[in-house]
């Protein structure tokens, strides 16, 4: 899934260039880190070519960027609009069912995650998949590290195969109800990453969002092919009246299932998130570009474009782009998306 608005990480991240376009934490996009994870035999089960599922803003730069890395036989589904993940799970279930059968597993992932052990991530996916074999529909939760507010909970139930049933599914929670789960043992963070069955997913969209998926699966069958690229008939996915997964499936389900994960995670959602998973000099300072700091302790200073210089600070986000620089309190970093919102209220279109 590689969608995004190219909100969090402005004004690096664009709604024509979001995150997983960038080289975040090494040389690699976080979208070719994404292919490559699933470029590897699983042993009893193998990892089919990828689907892309993108708009068509990205669409160029992103082929760019995987050609850049060798991988062949990469396939590209490109939406005429966004319509929240849903879509994209009952999508990606005909696409897979078209090419490969009922029994084909999905697994739906994030391209802008960061995962720091890539050969755990796929030994915990081969744990879900045969869970999904069973025709249980499975979601991955990360075991927390803190009482973190940003993330949807997971509660387990009773252990079944190599997880657990799922017992609830909890919105972001306040500060004084996330140390409760965290406390409690039995809360998992909802990383977003799914396996399901191509049929048993259809078959659960069919009882709990019937229209979401005969428009998904409309779209498919009237799209536009062009070797590699696929694109989603404009007319049967304008029509689809968005939804999130969780909400339109996995909060409904009887099959739904949790395999806890410990892969080294993150979604990269804020900047102080990369400061998080970034390499640091001795001061904890994480840096990437033409930088240069004196007393300087605990920040982040990324540049693409100018010579950057910081004197004096501590926990500070220092971000320039050729036209653009954000300066923040690392504390302070989910109100970038305030500033965007100005931005898109001021008319400023060709800041995002």
């Amino acid at each position: 899934m590689s969608g995004g608005s190219g909100t969090r990480l402005w004004p690096l991240s664009r709604q024509s260039s979001p995150k997983q376009l960038h080289a975040l934490t090494s040389d690699l996009t976080l979208i070719q880190h994404t292919i490559a994870r699933v470029n590897a035999d699983g042993g009893a089960f193998v990892f089919a070519d990828p689907m892309v599922i993108l708009n068509e803003r990205q669409l160029a730069p992103a082929q760019a960027q995987i050609k850049e890395m060798g991988r062949q036989g990469v396939s590209w589904i490109v939406e005429p609009c966004g319509r929240n993940t849903a879509p994209v799970a009952a999508v990606a279930a005909e696409a897979a069912r078209a090419r490969y059968g009922e029994d084909a597993m999905v697994l739906l992932m994030p391209a802008d995650h960061h995962i720091d052990d890539e050969e755990a991530f796929r030994a915990t996916a081969i744990r879900g998949a045969h869970l999904a074999q069973s025709g249980r529909i499975v979601t991955f939760g990360i075991k927390p590290t803190g009482p973190a507010t940003g993330f949807g909970y997971i509660r387990r139930g009773d252990a079944v195969g190599d997880g657990y049933l799922v017992d609830a599914f909890k919105e972001k929670p306040k500060r004084d109800i996330a140390l409760e789960y965290v406390a409690d043992g039995r809360y998992y963070w909802n990383a977003g990453i799914f396996l399901f069955g191509a049929g048993a997913v259809a078959d659960e969209m069919m009882a709990h969002c019937p229209e979401l998926l005969r428009l998904s699966r409309q779209a498919v069958v009237d799209a536009v092919v062009e070797q590699d690229v696929i694109r989603l008939d404009q007319r049967a996915f304008e029509a689809i009246d968005g939804d999130s997964f969780d909400y339109a499936v996995m909060e409904h389900t009887g099959r739904a299932a949790v395999v806890p994960a410990d892969f080294g995670w993150s979604d990269v959602g804020s900047w102080s998130a990369l400061w998080e998973i970034s390499d640091k000099d001795d001061a904890g300072n994480a840096v990437r570009g033409d930088v240069h700091l004196e007393d300087v302790s605990g920040s982040i200073v990324y540049s693409t474009a100018l010579r950057v210089g910081v004197i004096g600070a501590e926990d500070l986000i220092v971000v320039a782009t050729e036209d653009a620089v954000l300066v923040a309190r690392k504390s302070d970093d989910q109100a970038v998306k305030k500033l965007v919102e100005r931005l898109r209220n001021e008319g400023r279109l060709d800041l995002l």
